[in-house]
């Protein structure tokens, strides 16, 4: 019996095996790929699920790679706030690799075992960024999820090696800007263990070289976040991916670097270094305000349905980096919360866009005419997804938007309460005329006569199957999300805000 000690060591360990594993069988038995990833991911989700109770009854978790103690050792972390990170994660790539079957086959019939070995790879490059303490690991395991992205990007059609060279450019010189950064603290300090830092950073919290070690750091992140105007990668890079890459990055990627920031802002500089000696929040707010606008009007000029998701992600990213640098504490609830409310809403359309590429092989909103008629259930599960966008409750989008404008107000930042209300009605207006050319306007070839019966030809179980539990999901979860916060996200909350 393994003991729930190992559970942190064995979340990375697990899909890092079964990568192996998967590559090696896969070449003589390549349809054995799919159901070893979907069983190593429904181990990881369990393990993730019972250390997120750990931590929720006992506290933060630490956990010493090879029995080293820490500065010198490699230490494993786990506290509310990544508990529930890996929980996401560990959901969300359950639910990808499950809808991914069929995509897969139809995509990429030759290179299945080598596909499902470079995804497992980027899950347990999230996961270990996620669960790391030590900041020059950090670097290493972003490397080893943005290697990986890169490649299964790579994969799609049209655009996707160029989208993909792109985002590789871009992808390094976020990586070379967080290293470089990093390079300045260990000088300074002699040590890469982030408890450490937190310990030593206050005695020279005014040298100019700390100064520059988080801008450096903080620019880094920020270009892997997609963070307007360091978003000029994504959208294409997104489009053009395959399917199942698709569903599994747009929910993870930016939400895993949101958090990123938020633990290296916290859990290395410290609270008091980032919002009272720095003092830089307000400049940041605004600039949260324009990547919100910015990528809302974006996502209004977009005739493709997947590309007009691609920048709404690019405005999510502002709701989250404005809600952190509101430097109060229904602003920081507010953005933590989002990190989860925002993956599954980014699933759950990710997931209906890919059941529509998959029946139409394609993905323009022309392509969704009449298919509420011909396939009522994908589209049912759209419309669960598209409220909550907009931020209709009881769904998730509601009450993360309400902590960020809660924390908009006390905070005095009127311009960024603006834009969320703005973006809000440019998401209705999005969503609403996707619901029109869907339910309203016929399919092409049919005259709507009101005679024309549309056979239902919806998608196969194994990609309606994980949509439909993420649609629940979206109600279910802002349900509870009282609990959430009382129980998880508030421990999270630096004390004093």
């Amino acid at each position: 019996m393994i003991s729930p000690e190992q559970y942190p060591v064995l979340i990375v360990v697990i899909p890092l095996l079964s990568a192996f594993i998967i590559n090696v069988i896969g070449w003589f038995r390549k349809g054995f790929s799919y159901p070893l990833i979907v069983l190593s991911l429904i181990i990881t989700f369990y393990l993730s699920v019972s250390t997120l109770l750990q931590v929720v009854d006992g506290g933060a978790i630490s956990y010493r790679l090879g029995g080293w103690p820490p500065p010198f050792g490699i230490e494993y972390v786990i506290d509310h706030l990544n508990a529930l990170v890996l929980v996401v994660i560990s959901f969300v790539s359950l639910a990808a690799a499950v809808f991914s079957k069929e995509s897969v086959k139809k995509e990429l019939p030759d290179r299945i075992p080598q596909y499902y070995t470079l995804f497992i790879l980027l899950v347990t490059g999230l996961l270990g960024m996620t669960i790391t303490g030590d900041a020059f690991n950090l670097y290493v395991l972003i490397e080893i999820a943005a290697l990986t992205s890169y490649a299964l990007i790579a994969f799609g059609r049209d655009r996707a090696l160029v989208s993909s060279f792109n985002y590789v450019i871009m992808g390094t010189v976020g990586a070379s800007f967080y290293l470089l950064g990093v390079g300045h603290l260990y000088i300074m300090t002699g040590s890469l263990n982030m408890g450490d830092l937190l310990s030593i950073l206050p005695a020279i919290s005014g040298s100019r070289a700390i100064f520059v070690a988080f801008l450096l750091i903080i620019v880094g992140i920020w270009t892997k976040m997609a963070f307007f105007p360091l978003h000029g990668w994504l959208p294409n890079a997104y489009t053009y991916a395959p399917t199942a890459t698709g569903v599994l990055v747009a929910p993870l990627m930016t939400k895993v670097s949101v958090y990123i920031m938020i633990r290296l802002m916290f859990s290395v500089f410290s609270a008091d270094y980032v919002f009272n000696t720095l003092n830089v929040h307000d400049i940041i707010v605004w600039m949260a305000v324009a990547a919100i606008i910015g990528g809302s009007l974006l996502a209004l000029t977009q005739t493709d349905f997947r590309r007009m998701l691609t920048y709404l992600i690019v405005a999510e990213v502002g709701y989250m980096v404005g809600g952190v640098w509101l430097a109060n504490s229904a602003g920081i609830t507010g953005a933590i919360l989002h990190i989860l409310n925002d993956a599954l809403m980014t699933l759950c359309l990710f997931l209906v866009a890919g059941i529509i590429y998959h029946k139409t092989r394609g993905h323009h909103l022309d392509d969704i005419r009449g298919l509420y008629r011909k396939m009522p259930f994908t589209m049912a599960a759209f419309t669960v997804g598209a409220l909550s966008m907009i931020g209709v409750p009881p769904t998730v989008g509601f009450f993360s938007k309400w902590y960020l404008i809660l924390g908009a107000i006390d905070a005095g930042q009127w311009g960024f309460m603006a834009a969320l209300i703005i973006s809000s009605l440019i998401n209705a207006v999005l969503f609403f005329k996707v619901i029109e050319v869907g339910y309203f306007e016929p399919m092409h070839g049919h005259h709507d006569d009101g005679h024309h019966e549309v056979t239902i030809d919806e998608a196969p179980f194994s990609m309606l199957a994980p949509l439909y539990v993420i649609a629940v999901s979206l109600i279910v979860v802002g349900i509870y999300t009282s609990s959430i916060i009382t129980n998880i996200i508030a421990h999270a909350v630096p004390k004093g805000l």
